[in-house]
């Protein structure tokens, strides 16, 4: 099964009243090991690289975010600052020029929003809420 599905109807979420969507990427990783539920091939898709998923659902899975606050988030060859935790389920990073990130853990899953440079990240945050909720609605 596909879950790109997903990234559209996270992009739909981020959509503010004038219809700009203030999310232009998301992926969504398994916790356990960070492999990719959604594919590269989406046109939306964070491409995440070499250990930027397993690195982000480690931290996750052991809720020890240390090595964010050390050395930043890593997606798509990119260091973003990071921002804050909150309740070991949401994450927050940034960076000038780049955009920013929200991560939201479900029971099983990630769901990883980018918001490009002059974006709303409240607006992302909402999104990526969305399906994070919507997984763990059906025990993901």
């Amino acid at each position: 099964m596909s879950w790109d599905s997903y990234l559209d109807n996270l992009i739909a979420q981020t959509k503010d009243s004038s219809g700009t969507a203030h999310c232009d990427k998301a992926c969504i990783i398994g916790l356990d090991g960070g492999a990719p539920w959604t594919t590269d091939g989406h046109a939306n898709a964070l491409k995440l690289t070499g250990q930027e998923g397993p690195n982000i659902a480690k931290c996750f899975k052991s809720k020890d975010f240390s090595a964010f606050m050390a050395g930043g988030i890593h997606a798509e060859g990119t260091k973003y600052q990071f921002l804050r935790e909150e309740d070991g389920k949401l994450i927050l990073g940034k960076k000038k020029d780049h955009g920013a990130l929200t991560i939201q853990a479900s029971k099983t899953a990630l769901v990883v929003g980018h918001c490009p440079e002059g974006g709303q990240q409240g607006n992302t945050n909402k999104g990526v809420a969305v399906i994070a909720e919507y997984l763990e609605s059906l025990g993901m």
